[in-house]
């Protein structure tokens, strides 16, 4: 019964980090076409993401879990913890991937992002205090070479994107891998609705001394309101939501390979829906980066869970 209630509760979070992925992808796609469409700023996309999905995710915790929702805050170590997995981890993670969108594309904003679990393993490795594997050094390889693709599309001499979209998909990269890594002690003790309302609460509001929210900006349409609000709920509530959660169930290297499909489907999505140009070079950069973390994640996670 035990063997099948670990399996059952795998297949658990295989389905929550495919769910909370697949709407990262799609909802990356839309904010580009709110950004270079319809006028919209990363800035004002984030602060109001954060700060309406904040609540609504605080509200239903409070509904199930009253007033523990404060308990949090009690501990010294766990408020410090919970400020800086809202600063640095969600609105950080958030915003680096918008502004990526922004000066760049999404199919290629998402896949940059995705070069996190080399990061991941290159801190598994110095915290363990042990030299990379075999695996591990072809990995990097294999990022280095697909990032070399997707960036300058095999010409040394030039940049296929721009140098901002670079920057701050590489950035968003680094956000990623410390959004994975950092919350696993809060999430045991408080759950994903408390940490990720709060967090999503504390990155908004903090982010709004940069941008207020009442700063309106883009222009306004049936299908602009339409976006923003599934990029609130959809690709910011339940996904981040979904994505946490999985963690419970799985390690921080499993959910870097299943979520894999978030960088897949955003470049579908932008070559069909907003005919983003995508050629070979892009594919075989992208194949390059999904074949690293498949070689990161499988048989890593043991080592992942000593330094948590």
């Amino acid at each position: 019964m035990k063997t099948e209630q670990i399996v059952m509760s795998r297949k658990f979070g295989v389905t929550l980090v495919l769910t909370g992925a697949m709407l990262w992808g799609i909802s990356g796609t839309v904010a580009q076409y709110l950004f270079q469409q319809q006028g919209f700023s990363p800035e004002w996309l984030v602060v109001i993401r954060l700060l309406l999905s904040g609540i609504i995710l605080l509200a239903v915790a409070y509904r199930k879990e009253k007033q523990n929702i404060w308990g949090i805050w009690k501990n010294t170590k766990e408020r410090l913890s919970l400020i800086l997995f809202g600063i640095l981890g969600m609105l950080a993670v958030q915003y680096t991937y918008f502004a990526a969108i922004k000066h760049g594309n999404a199919a290629t904003a998402t896949i940059l992002q995705y070069l996190a679990p080399v990061l991941i393993t290159c801190y598994v490795a110095i915290r363990l205090k042990r030299l990379p594997m075999l695996k591990e050094l072809l990995a990097v390889v294999l990022a280095l070479l697909g990032t070399f693709l997707l960036v300058t599309h095999g010409s040394i001499n030039s940049l296929s994107i721009s140098g901002l979209a670079l920057f701050w998909g590489l950035a968003s990269a680094v956000a990623l891998a410390f959004y994975t890594l950092h919350p696993h002690k809060l999430l045991a003790k408080w759950g994903a609705a408390i940490v990720v309302g709060w967090a999503m609460l504390i990155g908004g509001i903090g982010f709004s001394f940069v941008h207020p929210p009442w700063r309106l900006e883009g222009q306004w349409s049936m299908s602009s309101t339409l976006a923003v609000m599934f990029i609130v709920l959809f690709g910011t509530l339940i996904a981040f939501y979904c994505y946490l959660e999985s963690l419970k169930y799985l390690s921080a290297p499993e959910t870097s390979l299943l979520a894999c499909v978030e960088p897949v489907s955003a470049a579908v999505l932008s070559v069909i829906w907003l005919q983003i140009p995508f050629g070979l070079t892009d594919w075989l950069g992208t194949l390059c980066i999904l074949i690293t973390i498949a070689i990161l994640s499988l048989g890593g996670h043991k080592e992942t869970a000593k330094t948590n």
